[in-house]
């Protein structure tokens, strides 16, 4: 009696799924060529000149504004790349922490300040060897990362997604970092 039920069941929720699957039908190519062409074909209205009724002051007022609207839309950060947000945890060199090799990398190399390792849905963004800086986005611990380029060269548990694991000297500093958000974006 139970078994009908339970085939019915799953019958009902994967024609669901298949149903909450489906996309949309997309436009026809031309309706987004015709859009682009549309905007880049239009030219802004030309700015009205400044009267000599303005004085000095507005006319100075006015281009401070635009100063600082310009520099609104400027990244805050002087390096450029891939950038993802992740959980960051650190670790150091005890078996317990690693594999039965602590102090040698899933690259080969050893341990050292600078290392980073990265779960493996990471790694697909930042491969080995990439050089990324770490900001922390909850901004304790912003002169301790600011400025260094750190360098991934190790992995992380399968079972781990979205995290970024930093190599530290002592067992004190690890649990001194605990786990925070970070944003890690690769130097070029």
């Amino acid at each position: 009696m139970l078994q009908p039920l339970i085939r019915w069941t799953r019958a009902v929720l994967f024609s669901l799924a298949g149903v909450a699957a489906a996309t949309p039908a997309l436009p026809a190519s031309t309706v987004a060529t015709d859009a682009v062409r549309d905007a880049l074909a239009t030219t802004p209205a030309p700015a009205p000149a400044a009267t000599q009724a303005q004085s000095a002051a507005q006319v100075r007022a006015e281009a401070v504004a635009r100063a600082s609207a310009a520099s609104d839309t400027v990244a805050l950060t002087p390096i450029r790349g891939k950038t993802a947000i992740a959980r960051s945890t650190a670790y150091n060199s005890v078996p317990g922490q690693t594999d039965s090799t602590p102090f040698i990398t899933a690259t080969g190399t050893r341990t050292r300040p600078g290392v980073v390792a990265l779960s493996r849905d990471l790694l697909r963004t930042f491969p080995y060897g990439t050089k990324v800086m770490i900001e922390d986005l909850s901004g304790k611990y912003t002169n301790m990362l600011k400025g260094r380029v750190f360098i991934v060269e190790d992995t992380m548990a399968a079972r781990k997604t979205n995290s970024v694991d930093i190599w530290m000297a002592t067992r004190s500093e690890a649990l001194n970092w605990g786990a925070r958000q970070i944003r890690i974006t690769a130097v070029r």
